[in-house]
């Protein structure tokens, strides 16, 4: 990843559980990604027609996803089998 340029302001942490989920609406104009975290949801969606900025966005977006689904995988397989629980 890319240093930041702005300073951060703040922080949200959503953590995932039983009832977080994802879920793609894959609309013609404005493709909408939202990330629901049972009463709270995040939507991402473009802030008009799709530029390439924003297809390097969710392309960036995805690989994140993917690293962060393979730690989690590693961590979670590293786990004494009595301290593992099923989804």
């Amino acid at each position: 990843m890319t240093r930041r340029r702005t300073p951060r302001v703040s922080v949200i942490r959503l953590t995932t559980g039983h009832t977080a989920r994802t879920l793609h609406h894959p609309y013609s104009r404005e493709p909408m990604l939202t990330l629901d975290f049972g009463a709270t949801s995040l939507l991402i969606t473009t802030a008009g027609p799709a530029t390439n900025r924003d297809v390097e966005f969710a392309r960036q977006l995805a690989r994140e996803a993917t690293r962060f689904a393979r730690t989690l995988e590693r961590t979670f397989h590293a786990l004494p089998h009595d301290q593992r629980t099923a989804a």
